[in-house]
């Protein structure tokens, strides 16, 4: 697939160059995990970097880049994985450069990887943005269309054809979107010689944050048998004090295999075990996964493990894969969230994977300061805004008890080209890769399938009906939603959809400067929306723009006073509503964050409660003196956690 040919100019960016069909999913995707019978290699760091600048954007692929070192091809610079390449240079051309970008390492396989042919040797992508093909010495193993969630390849055979030679990986990158893309976009290109240069293009793109690209999650080797553990699936229930875990191990490898699964407490005793390959623990006394702020003893966790047990003609295989699970239920009535069938009231924040100089690149320091800050604040939620996470987010969320309303890449659905058949068939892949990966985490609580499409376009019908009874078919324990911005009585998704999610900026893009109308419209907004579909709400976002140090009295729009008096406006109406049908509120955004460049964007969206530095503005201190009040009055609080400025 590629963008069309500009005849008289070399236009053409192929982004999918002579690739086979999309995989399907008939296998699993565990996070990789060390045990007795697996190693993990990181392959973080410094990696070869370089730009296609050609006209074309395909001279990589013209001259076949991957089958010799990168630095023999030309001009090459240093750049970190994981991290976007757009911010680590002083290069203006490469902050804003739309196209394919070459990687490459050199990695030492340790021996006995190669000698034991019973060993899978696995490459594992985290997430590069959008398009990847990945080469092993100089043979393509894998491609991947999406930017934000894993792919991997087996090429244990590849680096023993011969082992003194140094496993050279490299990986070609396009951050091209088109109108069938996840998130869409389109490429403009400016043919008045008056005003622009030969070969002048813009990505336009239809979503509010900067389009950051390379590889944004860790690169790895990991080791398997060959007879190993491919896939768990677990759902949880509970009846009065007993859990019911019920599982399912995929094994691959192996014609016949032995099973042993046995689940352990956080002190590693036993608390359920069988030798079925599927089946149902019960565990006496069950401690359930609770909410933060929800329970003394938030994000309880158990360990199940794994263990297999192969042969063939020639060897014995034996596996161990642990898996962390949480005990808990989700359910929703026409009124209320339940958890454990007890009312839960998201009070949260948006997020973004958003940071000075690496991008969107997993940052660890952050993700630990982001969680410090979540929990300083009060909050016991977070949506993905606007895509998936990094894994070792949502386990942050497992073991502090975050609940998560985990959204998919489709934001920005704005032209009706975006809802034909090919736009939908990619994006029931990302949802079936999505809940592939995401399905066994208990903060996890709803999948959302878009973020404020132009749900009032006719073909949105069918491709939300669609989309929405596939996710559900694929995990039926979870609730399913999208965004909304549309107006209720033309939403055609809104009836498929179990919350109804709404995002609404009363005084700011509608009557800017007008707070005194925000309790009128959020009043109505409520009351229609329930009214027509009579189901739960969540305010999935809300806010203004602070600049942060700006102030004046009275408020003027982008001070933190008008950001402060935009919010009580919103919560003094929340909590009129939250009596009725109102299950939520989720505030836009946590941090300010970078956007592409335009006059109403200065530096990035302001409308975080914490700089982009994650310094509080005024608005965070109000958000958490509300936050640790609906905590104390929903919630069964520990002595310690109910006066939190303590912390």
């Amino acid at each position: 697939m590629c963008l069309p040919l500009e005849f008289g100019y070399v236009r053409v960016f192929c982004l999918f160059v002579v690739f086979d069909p999309v995989l399907s999913l008939d296998s699993g995707m565990l996070f990789p995990r060390e045990s007795s019978s697996r190693e993990v290699k990181e392959l973080n760091g410094l990696w070869v970097f370089r730009a296609d600048r050609s006209p074309n954007r395909n001279q990589g692929f013209e001259l076949a880049w991957y089958k010799s070192r990168l630095v023999e091809t030309g001009p090459v610079i240093d750049m970190p994985v994981p991290a976007s390449y757009n911010d680590i240079t002083q290069d203006p051309t490469l902050r804003n450069f739309i196209g394919w970008v070459w990687y490459e390492r050199e990695v030492v396989v340790p021996p006995r990887w190669i000698t034991d042919q019973d060993t899978r040797v696995v490459l594992r992508v985290g997430s590069a943005h959008y398009y990847s093909v990945v080469w092993v010495n100089g043979v393509k193993v894998t491609e991947h269309e999406g930017g934000h969630l894993p792919f991997e390849a087996e090429i244990g055979s590849l680096i023993r054809k011969d082992p003194t030679m140094p496993c050279r990986i490299t990986i070609a990158v396009n951050n091209t979107l088109t109108l069938q893309t996840l998130p869409p976009g389109s490429i403009q290109y400016m043919k008045d010689r008056t005003k622009y240069p030969d070969g002048f293009f813009v990505q336009s793109i239809y979503f509010d944050f900067f389009n950051y690209a390379g590889i944004h999650r860790p690169v790895l080797l990991y080791t398997t048998p060959k007879a190993h553990v491919d896939d768990i699936t677990v759902v949880t229930d509970f009846l009065d004090d007993t859990g019911l875990v019920k599982y399912k191990v995929s094994v691959q490898g192996a014609a016949t295999a032995t099973v042993k699964v046995t689940l352990m407490d956080k002190e590693a005793h036993c608390v359920a075990s069988s030798t079925e390959p599927s089946g149902v623990l019960k565990v006496v006394d069950v401690k359930l996964w609770w909410p933060y702020l929800m329970h003394d003893n938030p994000g309880y966790l158990y360990s199940m493990e794994v263990r297999l047990m192969a042969a063939d003609e020639e060897s014995t295989y034996e596996d161990v894969y642990t898996l962390p699970v949480g005990i808990r239920t989700v359910n929703v009535t026409s009124s209320q969230f339940l958890i454990n069938n007890k009312p839960f009231y998201f009070h949260g924040v948006n997020k973004h994977e958003d940071a000075d100089i690496r991008g969107k690149g997993l940052d660890w320091p952050l993700i630990v300061k982001d969680f410090n800050l979540l929990k300083w604040l009060g909050a016991n939620s977070f949506r993905t805004s606007h895509y998936p996470y990094a894994e070792e987010i949502l386990q942050m969320c497992d073991r502090h008890g975050i609940v998560v309303i985990d959204e998919c890449p489709g934001v920005g659905i704005k032209d009706i080209r975006s809802f034909g058949n090919a736009s939908l068939t990619h994006h029931l892949v990302v949802m079936d890769e999505l809940v592939r990966r995401d399905k066994n985490h208990p903060s996890v609580v709803m999948w959302s399938v878009a973020n404020e499409p132009a749900a009032e376009m006719p073909p949105a019908e069918f491709y939300f009906k669609t989309l929405i009874k596939h996710t559900k078919a694929l995990d039926p324990t979870r609730p399913v939603t999208y965004i909304t911005d549309s107006n209720y009585a033309r939403d055609k998704g809104a009836p498929f959809v179990d919350v109804v999610c709404i995002n609404s900026y009363f005084s700011w893009y509608h009557d800017p400067g007008h707070v005194e109308v925000i309790p009128i419209q959020l009043n109505t907004q409520f009351e229609n929306w329930y009214g027509k579909y009579q189901k739960p709400i969540i305010q999935s976002e809300y806010g203004a723009d602070a600049v942060a140090g700006v102030h004046n009295d009275p408020p003027l729009m982008f001070t933190e006073e008008y950001q402060k008096v935009v919010l009580q406006s919103y919560h003094h109406v929340f909590d009129q509503k939250r009596k009725e049908y109102v299950v939520g509120e989720l505030i836009w955004n946590f941090a300010d964050f970078m956007t592409t460049q335009g006059i109403t964007r200065v530096v990035g969206n302001k409308k975080g409660i914490f700089t982009r530095q994650r310094q509080p503005k005024a608005a965070a201190f109000i958000l958490k003196e509300r936050y640790w009040r609906l905590a104390n009055e929903t919630g069964q609080l520990p002595v310690w956690t109910k006066y939190p400025c303590q912390l």
